[in-house]
């Protein structure tokens, strides 16, 4: 099983993260933030990745870097889970659609980390939480996991909806993409026979 456990500690966040990459979706989600619990939930069932995440941040500030460090830990354990890379099929993508929205996704699991964010918003804050704090969850998951992830959303009026199939997109993205390739059995899936750098 492909299983793996992270902690970051600093003066503005405590954060644990268990995952099992080829777990059923099971989730335990505890953030102090409501909408960001519900976001990890729906990635963690659409990924069939068992996820805990325990995180404890300066609220009393804002919910910038309980939002960020919890997108660096769980791409921590990702990266983590996924050892030396061999055997998965590397590359995944999906289009989601969620009623008036669709969103698109598209992952490399190269060990190169990047993002195209194609994602925005007509509304500051969806309950308590700052619309722009997506982008920063988005950012800090695909530098920590070691990804090139695009994210677009085609099309949409509701932000929620938005919000929520961005999530569900890289999800389905990520699960086909580290999913185990049964051609390609101990292999990199790169012609270079290593991924990053």
């Amino acid at each position: 099983m492909r299983t793996a456990e992270t902690n970051r500690e600093t003066k503005e966040t405590q954060i644990s993260v268990t995952v099992n990459l080829d777990g059923a979706g099971h989730y335990d989600v505890e953030t102090g933030i409501g909408f960001l619990d519900h976001m990890l939930e729906s990635f963690s069932k659409h990924a069939s990745i068992d996820l805990k995440v325990r995180a404890k941040g300066d609220l009393h500030i804002d919910m910038h870097h309980t939002t960020e460090d919890t997108g660096i830990v769980m791409g921590q354990a990702v990266r983590q889970a996924l050892g030396d890379l061999k055997g998965i099929r590397r590359f995944g993508a999906a289009e989601i659609p969620m009623d008036e929205t669709c969103t698109r996704a598209a992952v490399d699991v190269s060990g190169r980390p990047y993002l195209i964010w194609k994602v925005s918003f007509s509304r500051p804050k969806l309950g308590d939480m700052d619309t722009e704090l997506f982008k920063e969850w988005f950012q800090a998951f695909a530098q920590a996991a070691g990804i090139t992830l695009h994210v677009e959303n085609l099309y949409g009026d509701n932000n929620h909806h938005i919000v929520e199939s961005s999530f569900k997109a890289l999800a389905r993205a990520l699960r086909q993409a580290i999913e185990l390739d049964p051609r390609a059995s101990g292999v990199v899936p790169s012609t270079k026979g290593k991924l990053g750098g």
